[in-house]
Formats: structure tokens, sequence, C-alpha cells
């Protein structure tokens, strides 16, 4: 059974735009799933002041379903407040829907301390029915406990990448990997190897992990975290197709066989 948390469904009052559960039963009824089904929720830490951009991944089949990210903090089983749709900015959250590559992603700028809490990434399903959700919680910090030096890398095909993991004192001994959004997928500290490119990935021990990714192709391109503990930091990975000069050369000696069958004509005039 899938985790609990990443095929969450909440009930939509479209006309308010605010979730309620109805039934203090119903409320206790998803409390329990979420407890059985060990449902996560991913928490990221953001510098005050600072900006996040989270991937929000779908199905395939809901491509041309209606996305939306909202937010609430207190009494997160009970309702959610819609902050922007996709392809809209409102005040400082802007969200992009990606259908070609089933995901959008949600910008959040100028964070504050208000800004903490739990927030949905949300596909809109019609009709009398749960939406489908993804939860995250947004922790702001003056020094973030868990951060990249870039939340963007770009590179050609075949080209490396080296990221690197920054984390405070107090997660020196939690467990570290580097895992893809799209698939889960992740590999532990310590761990050098290939999959379909190949990768190392090494702890210093005093607050910096690297991440080195070899070999690269542009299915590898996508959203990447660093996980340290409960921690992650989101990371975007754009491989590009090379780029080929287009180098022209001139025919120097059809110019000059040219030349000589101009003078031998001339001659025999």
């Amino acid at each position: 059974m899938k985790m609990f948390m990443d095929m969450m469904k909440i009930w939509r009052n479209k006309s308010s735009h605010l979730f309620d559960m109805q039934t203090v039963s119903l409320k206790f009824i998803m409390v329990i799933l979420w407890l059985i089904t060990g449902g996560e929720c991913r928490t990221v830490t953001v510098q005050t002041g600072g900006s996040v951009i989270i991937p929000c991944h779908y199905e395939s089949k809901y491509n041309q379903h209606e996305k939306y990210w909202c937010y609430h903090y207190y009494e997160v089983y009970r309702s959610c407040s819609i902050l922007a749709y996709a392809n809209k900015t409102n005040g400082n959250v802007s969200v992009i829907d990606h259908p070609d590559q089933s995901l959008f992603t949600v910008t959040m700028r100028d964070l504050k301390d208000q800004n903490n809490g739990y927030y949905w990434c949300a596909v809109e399903i019609e009709g009398i029915t749960f939406d489908v959700t993804e939860w995250f919680y947004i922790k702001i910090q003056s020094a973030p406990d868990v951060s990249v030096m870039s939340s963007n890398v770009s590179v050609d095909e075949g080209g490396n990448i080296s990221v690197q993991c920054l984390y405070t004192s107090t997660y020196e001994n939690k467990h570290k990997q580097w895992c893809r959004y799209e698939d889960k997928g992740c590999y532990t500290v310590g761990i050098t190897g290939t999959s379909q490119y190949s990768f190392k990935i090494s702890d210093d021990g005093r607050g910096s992990l690297t991440v080195v990714m070899s070999g690269l192709m542009k299915s590898d391109s996508g959203w990447y975290y660093c996980s340290v503990g409960d921690l992650q930091a989101p990371v975007q990975l754009t491989v590009t197709g090379k780029t080929h000069s287009v180098i022209t050369v001139g025919c120097f000696y059809c110019y000059i066989k040219q030349s000589t069958i101009f003078v031998q004509l001339l001659k025999s005039l």
C-alpha cells in the first residue's frame, strides 16, 4: 500500500475554497489511517526571508486536472485554505504546472515565521469526491538545519555535477541520503556505484554532504533532495543536450580548380 500522505485525500468545498471535515468521526478515521499506514510528511527548512521551490508530482492521468497549493497551520486534518491555483501568482506564492513532466512547482518567496506550517500539493478531482494530495511541512529558520548551496543545477549531457548539502551540528549523526522525488529512490552516504549514472555520496562529518553524479543523461533531469534525518532540501537537476558547433569550411581546392579552368578557357579564345 502506498503511504497515506503521498495519496492523501481531502474533502473539497468549492464554494468557499475551504476544506472542512464535517464530522469528528471522519476526522478520527483519517488520523487512524495515517498512523497505521506510516504516512510521511516531507519537512523542508528555509532561511528567514528566503525562498523555496517545492515539486509536486502527480499521475499522468491527472495532466488536464486543476492543481493548487493550500495551507492550514492548525488542525491539519481538518481544513485547508487554497493559496494559489496552477499557472497563477497570489502574493508571494506562484504555482506552475508542467503537464509534460506530470508535476507542478510551487514557489514561495520572502518567507517569515508566520509561514511555518503544513502545506498540501493538490490535484482537483471533479464531482463529490476527494482531492489527491501530498503533504509538506515548511519550517522557517534563521539558520536552516539543512540546506543546499544551489537548488538549481544544470549540466550538458554526459557531464558531471557536484551538489553540496549543508547541515547544522544537531544533525551530524543523523541518517543522510540523496533521493529522487519521482520514484523515491535513495542512496545512502558512503555508497559509490552505478545506476544509469555513476555517483558518489560522501559526508565530511562537519556539516557538509557532497553528492557527485557523472555521465548524466537527459532522462536524469528532475527533482532530487538531500535527506538528513527528518529534513529535506530540494534540488532541481536539468540535463541539456550537447551543443555542436557548425563550422563552414570553404573549398579552396574547388576554387583553384575553377580558376584554372577559367584561365584555360581564356587562352583558347
